[in-house]
């Protein structure tokens, strides 16, 4: 498998490669690719391709032989194996591989499935909450500008008293004597 991709975001080609070949270097064939990141993992493999180099002698690391296992890649090496020694027909390996084929993605449709639920349900509970918090936050807020407003009636109402109590001023009349300033001489 060569790495790629950004630290703390890999995915990988799954190649075949002499085993002196440094990881990410010189290979024969990329047959593939892997990418952990996604929920479930992507697996993009050419099935004929890795079970050619499985019956070829190719020998996969520990990673790579879960990943060909998982895809069924491994398992259909084995039927071949005993189509080969007579233990069972091609029609009846193919019919085993096909069976077992089926389970594997209702399984995983149904991993999907889960997980997509999972994700709807844990979306919910969290704009729930949100919601909970706006609401709190809204309650917060109105019993506060609620108070805000008491407070303000009340020294409205303090202010009208202490405006009808006072003594009302004296009105300068409306012609008053102009009175000049004489020229400084």
């Amino acid at each position: 498998m060569q790495r790629h991709g950004r630290k703390g975001y890999a995915f990988y080609h799954i190649v075949i490669a002499d085993s002196r070949a440094p990881r990410d270097g010189k290979f024969i064939e990329r047959i593939g690719s892997y990418n952990p990141n996604t929920n479930p993992a992507t697996i993009d493999l050419k099935f004929d391709r890795a079970l050619y180099w499985l019956q070829v002698g190719a020998q996969p690391t520990d990673t790579t032989r879960n990943i060909l296992s998982r895809e069924g890649v491994l398992l259909k090496k084995h039927l071949l194996g005993g189509v080969k020694k007579g233990a069972l027909t091609e029609a009846e390996a193919e019919s085993k591989f096909e069976a077992w084929k089926q389970t594997k993605q209702a399984g995983f449709s149904k991993e999907i499935s889960s997980l997509s639920e999972s994700k709807k349900t844990a979306e919910k509970l969290r704009l729930d909450a949100e919601k909970a918090v706006n609401k709190a936050k809204a309650e917060a807020l109105a019993a506060k500008k609620a108070e805000l407003a008491k407070e303000a009636a009340k020294k409205d109402t303090v202010t009208e008293e202490v405006v009808v109590e006072e003594t009302p001023v004296a009105e300068v009349p409306a012609e008053a004597p102009v009175v000049e300033a004489a020229p400084a001489e």
